[in-house]
């Protein structure tokens, strides 16, 4: 377990990609009802994911194209490890934290060999959003071969739209909570591997929709308290962070440190007196 909560700000930067699309609108990149770009906490978390298993750790939720076991699903990744006869909720608790990183992290709800089991994790992580409203540029596409056989020269399936930012900032926030840690067994050495995690995030994450080197991990701002129930608020925490929107600047041509992202000093000594230990780490 953890003896002090922790929280972190992670601010992101975004080059010609769609950071996470929209599969109900086109695969567009996900937008509020304001215009501003967002990042599900599902998609943060399943790179966390991602990286965990990259860096080595053991992780119950694999992607289907990542399953390094022999296994397609959760149901046999389950039964196999934890076994099809178990039936103690308590046993399948203690194992499941025991044996995967992700849930003692995150939790999982456990709905295997006719029981169910809530896991409830010390890691949170919120929805990421963009500074700004986000402007999305839509480029038509064709494929080069049809992809079905036609009688007429292209089929309509040659024919597409890809969808993509060309410059924004994101920003997400999350915490750790002590006292659920010392229920999954998460500890320091945990809580480093999150941070690793962050730092890393885009790392082995490329793809057409998200280009080698166009997803960067910026600033991770950690904050240490003092205590188990935490020194102040996360919504002090959160309310540190300012910036500026450098609206001189077209959209194309802004760079991360235009923003002039940071934290404000006076809040910040406040929070320091309090008791909070602040780490600034720069994304790889």
């Amino acid at each position: 377990m953890i003896n002090n909560k922790i929280d972190f700000i992670v601010t992101i930067e975004v080059d010609g990609a769609n950071p996470n699309g929209d599969p109900l609108a086109g695969n567009m990149p996900r937008l509020d009802s304001f215009g501003y770009g967002q990042i599900s906490d599902v998609a943060i978390k399943r790179k966390i994911r991602n990286r965990m298993q990259d860096l080595g750790a053991e992780i119950f939720v694999k992607s289907a194209e990542r399953s390094d076991d022999g296994f397609n699903s959760l149901e046999s990744r389950f039964s196999s490890t934890i076994g099809k006869s178990e039936k103690d909720p308590e046993k399948i608790y203690e194992k499941s934290c025991k044996t995967w990183v992700d849930v003692r992290s995150f939790g999982h709800v456990v709905t295997y060999n006719n029981n169910s089991v809530g896991i409830r994790g010390p890691v949170s992580i919120s929805i990421a959003q963009s500074l700004e409203p986000i402007d999305i540029v839509t480029m038509q596409i064709t494929k080069s071969v049809n992809g079905k056989e036609s009688k007429t020269g292209r089929s309509s399936d040659t024919i597409g739209s890809k969808h993509y930012i060309n410059q924004a900032i994101y920003v997400f926030y999350g915490s750790i909570n002590s006292y659920f840690s010392e229920k999954t067994g998460f500890d320091e050495k945990d809580a480093d591997l999150i941070k690793e995690a962050i730092r890393t995030l885009f790392v082995n994450d490329a793809s057409t929709a998200r280009p080698e080197g166009s997803m960067l991990v910026k600033d991770i701002f950690w904050f240490n308290h003092s205590s188990k129930i935490g020194d102040v608020s996360s919504g002090k925490i959160k309310d540190l962070l300012e910036y500026e929107i450098p609206e001189n600047i077209s959209y194309k041509d802004r760079k991360y440190e235009d923003y002039k992202i940071g934290l404000n000093e006076e809040k910040l000594e406040e929070v320091k007196k309090a008791g909070v230990r602040l780490e600034h780490i720069e994304g790889m």
